[in-house]
């Protein structure tokens, strides 16, 4: 082999350029794990609470609602917080689901900014398909940490999201780091 074929297949002498490996990003290139529509009963959420927390990203699990990882995170730490009824629309929670759901997002807040110093974050629900939502039959909050600069030419340009670390070492970090 070549040094120019070594050095292009990634192994050989440094190139001076780094490498990005986001090899988790292939399952949504794929389609894998693509939500079924409502019709076939499979709900990603309501299905995740049945698996262990580290298979199903599981970082906290209340008595109404729980805190899981984003499986196709828009920054590091991207978590979600959602009913364990299949509910679509917020305002059909119950009062005590709406208050579980705001007590997990703020202590979610907490844990990101106390393991990560996020210096800020975005919250919110996309009510509907025409929203946004990409699952809209499951009610979920976003809870989305971010730094100065992080939005850079990346996604932007070049449509790719960068993540420090496996979505499984995110889980178990933010997982051991909540408090109770």
């Amino acid at each position: 082999m070549s040094d120019d074929a070594a050095c292009q297949d990634g192994i050989g002498d440094p190139d001076e350029l780094e490498r990005l490996w986001t090899p988790h990003r292939m399952a949504y290139i794929r389609g894998e794990n693509k939500p079924s529509d409502e019709s076939s009963g499979q709900c990603p959420f309501c299905r995740i609470p049945g698996l262990e927390d580290s298979d199903g990203l599981v970082v906290r699990r209340g008595v109404l609602a729980y805190v899981v990882l984003n499986l196709y995170p828009y920054a590091p730490g991207h978590l979600m917080v959602c009913p364990y009824r299949h509910v679509a629309d917020y305002a059909d929670t119950t009062d005590d689901e709406a208050a579980e759901i705001a007590d997990l997002t703020r202590t979610a807040m907490r844990v990101v900014r106390g393991v990560s110093a996020a210096q800020g974050f975005n919250i919110g629900m996309n009510q509907g398909a025409v929203a946004g939502a990409g699952i809209s039959a499951h009610l979920h909050q976003h809870v989305v940490p971010r730094w100065p600069g992080d939005q850079n030419f990346m996604p932007i340009i070049g449509r790719t999201r960068t993540l420090p670390e496996l979505l499984s070492e995110t889980r178990a970090l933010l997982a051991e780091a909540w408090p109770g």
